[in-house]
């Protein structure tokens, strides 16, 4: 018991809202503070992901033009993802298909698939002197077809400016069906800049396409916003754990992400210096976001058997000032397998 606080959201807490006008009219969403600078905000209509995170007062995420957009707008069809695509700090895509639509199997996917359009069904939290728990349970199934549950925990330290997300998904159908998941976490301004440093310390970096492959020598550095500018995706294999991180150097505020990419074996970087569609995806996966299909093709499409389990998570460190950054990024093993941005020294 801390005898200083009234209220213990004097200080920390989670606290429930709800949205007012516009397409987010209705949308449910807790804030979560640690008290240590930490705070972001769960969209429990949107499979309970992270809408809003901000540390020190500033804001680490994006926010696309679309804003908040209640899943009452959301359409499957093809890449109209896009028309409710909020993006915040995350987005999970899947569990049918992660990237782009396609046809498999004898169904029609959607661009980044449709959990991250669906409410929690049930969301609770509980907090004790360690840390603060928002459990979420949302539910993907379709009458003749498949039927998987997802079960969120976030867990955020009220010691350490960290936090942590943990999903279950399990086939509670009768048949074998794919499963795909992709963390979709995107960098903002003021954390993403033209100055920012950026951290991925992996073993190889391949790009998607010719457009990535022109911008291959700086898949690294971040530019100014440019007017009509192609997005470029890199994709980094791991062979350890997975790492990846921004830093911003005169506010000296970041994030590092850190996963096991044993399960989560793929990584991709999403590069778009648009004018105002300005971010960067760090988006650690069981799949690359290629669609379904071509997972498939390749025979690296995740199947879970019926009643089997599977578990996924990542977690992200709050970096507050320079020496801290260093220490997380100066890893001389690492350094030699993909140098850093030159910036950082």
């Amino acid at each position: 018991m801390n005898q200083y606080i009234g209220h213990e959201s004097q200080y920390y807490g989670v606290e429930e809202h709800r949205l007012v006008g516009g397409k987010g009219d209705g949308m449910r969403l807790l804030q979560v503070r640690n008290g240590r600078g930490l705070e972001f905000t769960v969209s429990a209509d949107r499979a309970a992901d992270i809408s809003r995170l901000t540390f020190c007062g500033m804001s680490m995420g994006y926010f696309s033009p679309c804003g908040y957009v209640a899943p009452a707008y959301y359409d499957d069809r093809e890449d109209l993802f896009l028309r409710s695509f909020t993006a915040g700090f995350l987005t999970t895509c899947g569990l049918n298909n992660a990237g782009s639509p396609c046809e498999d199997a004898g169904e029609r996917l959607p661009l980044h698939g449709s959990i991250g359009n669906t409410p929690a069904e049930h969301i609770y939290w509980e907090q004790d002197d360690a840390e603060i728990q928002i459990r979420a349970k949302v539910v993907d199934a379709r009458l003749f077809s498949h039927k998987l549950t997802f079960n969120r925990t976030i867990r955020c330290s009220l010691a350490e400016n960290v936090f942590s997300v943990e999903d279950r998904i399990k086939n509670e159908g009768d048949s074998a069906y794919p499963v795909e998941v992709l963390y979709h976490m995107n960098m903002g301004y003021p954390l993403l800049s033209e100055n920012s440093l950026i951290y991925i310390p992996s073993d190889q970096v391949t790009p998607r396409d010719r457009r990535a492959a022109e911008g291959m020598e700086e898949w690294n550095r971040m530019g100014k916003p440019q007017a009509g500018f192609e997005e470029q995706c890199y994709y980094h294999k791991f062979s350890g754990e997975g790492k990846a991180g921004v830093f911003e150097p005169e506010e000296e505020l970041g994030l590092v992400i850190t996963f096991d990419s044993r399960n989560l074996n793929y990584f991709t970087e999403w590069k778009m210096m648009g004018v105002r569609d300005y971010v960067l995806g760090l988006e650690p996966g069981n799949c690359h976001p290629d669609g379904r299909k071509k997972m498939r093709e390749d025979g690296t499409l995740k199947i879970l058997a019926p009643e089997e389990e599977v578990t996924y998570g990542f977690a992200v460190h709050m970096i507050k000032g320079m020496d801290a950054w260093r220490k997380q990024t100066c890893n001389k093993a690492d350094n030699e397998k993909n140098p850093p941005n030159p910036l950082h020294f």
